[in-house]
Parts: structure tokens; sequence; C-alpha cells
């Protein structure tokens, strides 16, 4: 299956689940491509091909299915099982052998699962301010790449208060908010 082809199933699979449970906004299902998909492929400009990506709270798959359909290898960390099992099926449905799931809290999933920085980095969209997402993946010194909104300047503000770290910002392509990449963190 072609990587569009992943995409408009991805699209009518989100639409279909949508309608049993909340994946994402009721109000973005008209434009998924741009407001989900598209959204989270912005990322794979800046993530080096070469590394494995832990997304967490993953939800609807977004940016984790995605950076999959793109090719990397992505561990999807998702503690709501329902989500977990949406997440499963577009795995399945997607034929994605290099996308894994995991039914875990990212702290339950940390602690079991040595990290090493270099060979993984962190992704995430909508999911935690960025002090909580720094509480959860400091001790492994990863990099992290975040889709973050409008208020990113004071999450960082907020996260300099608790952490060190070195970061670049770059203007979305598709709204108004931020990628955010952390390196350096202590």
């Amino acid at each position: 299956m072609k990587i569009e082809e992943k995409f408009i199933k991805y699209e009518n699979l989100l639409k279909m689940w949508s309608t049993k449970m909340n994946l994402v906004a009721p109000s973005t299902l008209t434009d998924i491509r741009k407001r989900h998909i598209e959204d989270s492929a912005q990322l794979a400009k800046y993530i080096p091909k070469d590394v494995k990506i832990i997304d967490l709270g993953s939800g609807a798959g977004f940016p984790g299915v995605v950076l999959a359909i793109l090719g990397w290898n992505v561990t999807c960390i998702e503690s709501i099982g329902k989500k977990t099992k949406f997440l499963n099926e577009l795995k399945k449905e997607l034929e994605l052998p290099n996308l894994t799931i995991i039914n875990d809290r990212i702290e339950n999933f940390l602690s079991k699962k040595p990290v090493k920085a270099g060979d993984f980095v962190f992704t995430a969209r909508a999911f935690a301010p960025l002090v909580k997402v720094f509480d959860y993946t400091h001790k492994t010194n990863c990099r992290l790449f975040l889709l973050k909104g409008r208020e990113i300047d004071t999450e960082i503000l907020t996260a300099k208060a608790g952490y060190s770290f070195d970061y670049e910002l770059y203007k979305s392509t598709t709204g108004d908010g931020f990628i955010i990449y952390v390196y350096n963190l202590k």
C-alpha cells in the first residue's frame, strides 16, 4: 500500500472510530488532512531518519502513526485502553510493522524500558505542558520534538524554572503553533 493510500485509509478509520469515541475534536474531522496529518508530518523535516521515536500520549496516533507511515520506527505510548485499541487497528489496517503500540502510562513504560539518548527521540502533540513532558523524560537525556500551541513562550518560561535545556523553535507550517526541538535537558 502506498503512503497516500495509507493516509486516506487513516482518515476513513479516524472518521469511523470517532462516531464511537472522542479521538479528536469533532470540529476537526472535516479537515483531518491539514489539521492532523500535515501538522504531524511537518516533524519529518526535523527528525533524523536513523533514530527510533517514542510518541508520548499518542491518542489518535498524531504524530506517531503519521511518522510510522513516513518510515520511522515508532513506539506509541497510550494509557487509555480504547485509544490503544484504535492504534492497534491502525497498525493492522495500514500494514505498519515499524509501529509498536504500548498500553501503559509513560512513567511506567520509562521505568521498565531503558531509553538511551542517541537511539531514541520523543515526540508529542496536544499531550501535556512542556514542564510535565520534561518531568517524564529528563532522566533519559533524549531529544524531544514537540508540536505545541501559541502559548509556547509561557511554557518555556515555566519549564526554565525547574530545568536547564537548549531548544530551537520553528513556526508551524499548518497553523499558529510551533515545533520545539529540545536537547541537553537536565
